[in-house]
């Protein structure tokens, strides 16, 4: 499956009385029934590990890319309108600030060990406190709970799967919560952040600006409000989008395909 094609519902599983495995790309899972799956005795793989590093990578250019305002300033310098660059256009600094990690995952893991190497103070809500060896790796503070973490935080990024608890996790309240300089990152899913409240907040300087690789629906509607706002970032969900990766991607979906077919256990199996 890529892209969460074909949609999987009970007729598709049904008509398919042969089926054994289905491999989906990336780590996902949140568009596939696994109990129903489960009970027509087929097996679910996806590819979680191989994407982290450059999803996190993703998370830091979008950090970056939104603070330091490079797709307006790129706009600015290609304009053939521009006569000049104005003075009083500025961004924010990085280095120093506070960035705050919703989901401690694997993904966002790796988004601290980078922000550590900008100097970054690090904040992180997560379902469980990581160990305080790996917490003081990356000089991270657990907050255990995301309020603390919104009221301090610079930056907050999500990389939360998409779960019925995560589901628009990110709401008016908690955009409310946030500093009005703060800038939302979300590499996890669209429907962790409210749109509706996500636009009324960029609109009223809420927060001061957001960077989204993921969006609901994906592609947004071309007349969406947020592709309007000059304090949006919005990228393709690129997170995992590097030749490298996608072929180590495609190599271990076919693995479990011809694994799980021959009757063995499938590697990355979801349970």
């Amino acid at each position: 499956m890529w892209y969460h094609k074909p949609v999987i519902n009970e007729d598709l599983v049904r008509s398919l009385p042969n089926l054994k495995v289905v491999a989906s790309s990336g780590v996902g899972i949140d568009h596939l029934d696994l109990k129903l799956l489960s009970r027509y005795g087929v097996k679910v793989s996806n590819t979680p590990f191989i994407v982290s590093t450059d999803t996190a990578d993703m998370g830091m250019a979008l950090l970056l890319a939104s603070s330091r305002r490079l797709v307006e300033g790129h706009e600015m310098a290609v304009s053939p309108d521009t006569e000049y660059f104005p003075v009083e256009w500025l961004g924010v600094e990085v280095s120093g600030a506070t960035l705050g990690i919703v989901g401690m995952g694997t993904i966002g893991y790796k988004v601290a060990e980078r922000a550590k190497a900008f100097e970054m103070k690090i904040l992180y809500h997560n379902r469980n406190q990581r160990k305080k060896e790996e917490e003081s790796a990356v000089g991270a503070i657990y907050c255990k709970k995301i309020d603390d973490l919104l009221q301090q935080s610079d930056f907050v990024l999500l990389a939360v799967k998409l779960t019925p608890q995560t589901h628009k996790l990110i709401g008016k309240r908690e955009l409310e919560l946030m500093k009005p300089t703060a800038i939302l990152i979300n590499i996890s899913r669209g429907l962790v952040v409210d749109q509706d409240a996500l636009v009324e907040g960029l609109q009223n300087k809420v927060i001061k600006a957001a960077a989204l690789d993921v969006t609901y629906p994906e592609p947004l509607p071309r007349d969406h409000p947020l592709l309007k706002l000059k304090n949006v970032i919005i990228t393709p969900h690129i997170g995992s989008a590097t030749k490298k990766t996608r072929w180590v991607m495609m190599e271990e979906m076919a693995e479990s395909i011809e694994v799980g077919l021959a009757g063995l256990p499938v590697p990355r199996e979801v349970l």
